[in-house]
Parts: C-alpha cells; structure tokens; sequence
C-alpha cells in the first residue's frame, strides 16, 4: 500500500472540502512528510469537535475518532496540548454549522 505524505492528504482534504463549499484552513502546519493530522470541526455555536485518525485493532483499517468535544475553548487547549507533545502535528480547521467534516467519505482515511 502506497502512503501519501502528510501535505498531500492535507490539500486533498481542504480541496475536497472547498468543492463542497465548506471553509477550512490549517491552524498548525506539521511535518510535510509524516505528521499527524488533527481535524476540528467549529459548528460556529460555540462548539466544537476534534477529530484524530486512528487504526481499528480488530479490522487493522484506519478511522476517525474524537478526541475532544463540547466548548470550543476547551477542544482547542485540548488540540493545543497535542501540539505540545507533537509539534510535527497538523491542525486542520474546518467552519460548518451544519456539521460536515466529510472525514466518513471515500478516501479521506486513507
């Protein structure tokens, strides 16, 4: 299996959420080649959730799960605390009230 470079799966993803109108942009810009990559969703009320990929030990495939949410004050100095751990980490912002992430589509877990 060929694995794409953390910057490469970054501008897919932000290219995929601007064909569907969905703002986004990056908070912390990680290694290029292998950082992590974190996603925030901001529903713009207030709130917020974090997303981090993750691998399912029983089936050994990649997926998200949250890793913080509630307040957007505390998902960010939980995203923040992750950054301090890992300051090759990547922090993807995307801005929808309606909550879309488009992480569960085809392709963006890989």
């Amino acid at each position: 299996m060929i694995r794409l470079t953390a910057e490469f799966w970054v501008q897919a993803y932000l290219a995929r959420l601007r064909f569907q109108e969905i703002p986004a942009f990056v908070v912390a810009h990680g290694d290029n080649t292998a950082g992590a990559v974190l996603v925030k969703l901001n529903t713009l009320d207030g709130n917020a959730i974090a997303y981090q990929r993750s691998f399912d030990l029983m089936s050994g495939e990649r997926t998200w799960v949250e890793l913080s949410k509630g307040v957007e004050a505390d998902v960010d100095a939980a995203l923040q605390k992750q950054r301090s751990f890992d300051p090759d980490l990547w922090i993807i912002e995307v801005e929808d009230r309606a909550g879309r992430h488009l992480l569960d589509d085809p392709g963006l877990a890989d």
